[in-house]
C-alpha cells in the first residue's frame, strides 16, 4: 500500500520544522544537515526523506552529493491555507481585547 504523506503531519515534528529553517538559510548535502542534530545520521535522513516526498525539500544531485533546497512554493501553498484562520483569530483577539478594555475601564 502507498501511503500519502501529509504535509501537516511533516511539519507537526520540531526536528522535521528545523531542518527546513536550515533549508531556508542555504542549501545543504544531508551530512550537513544531520552535523546540527544530536541524533543518529539515519533518523536525520528519515525526516529529509520525509520532508522530500512532502516537496517540502527539493534534491538536486551534484556530483556524488545530494544537496537539498527549501521549495518555496510548497511553503506559500502551507501559508495561503492557514492565513484565513489567522486572520479569523486575530479578529477574534482584537474583539476579546476590546471588552477587556470596555470591562477594564468600568471600574
Amino acid at each position: 500500500m502507498n501511503l500519502r504523506r501529509d504535509v501537516f503531519q511533516a511539519i507537526a515534528d520540531p526536528t522535521r520544522r528545523s531542518i527546513l529553517v536550515l533549508a531556508a538559510t542555504q542549501s545543504m548535502t544531508a551530512g550537513a544537515i544531520a552535523s546540527n542534530f544530536n541524533t543518529a545520521r539515519p533518523t536525520v535522513s528519515k525526516h529529509i526523506q520525509i520532508l522530500t516526498e512532502c516537496e517540502l525539500l527539493t534534491s538536486e544531485q551534484n556530483g556524488r552529493e545530494i544537496i537539498y533546497h527549501l521549495n518555496p512554493k510548497k511553503m506559500k501553498e502551507i501559508a495561503d491555507f492557514i492565513e484565513p484562520f489567522r486572520k479569523m483569530w486575530d479578529e477574534r483577539f482584537n474583539t476579546l481585547e476590546s471588552i477587556m478594555k470596555n470591562y477594564k475601564n468600568k471600574d
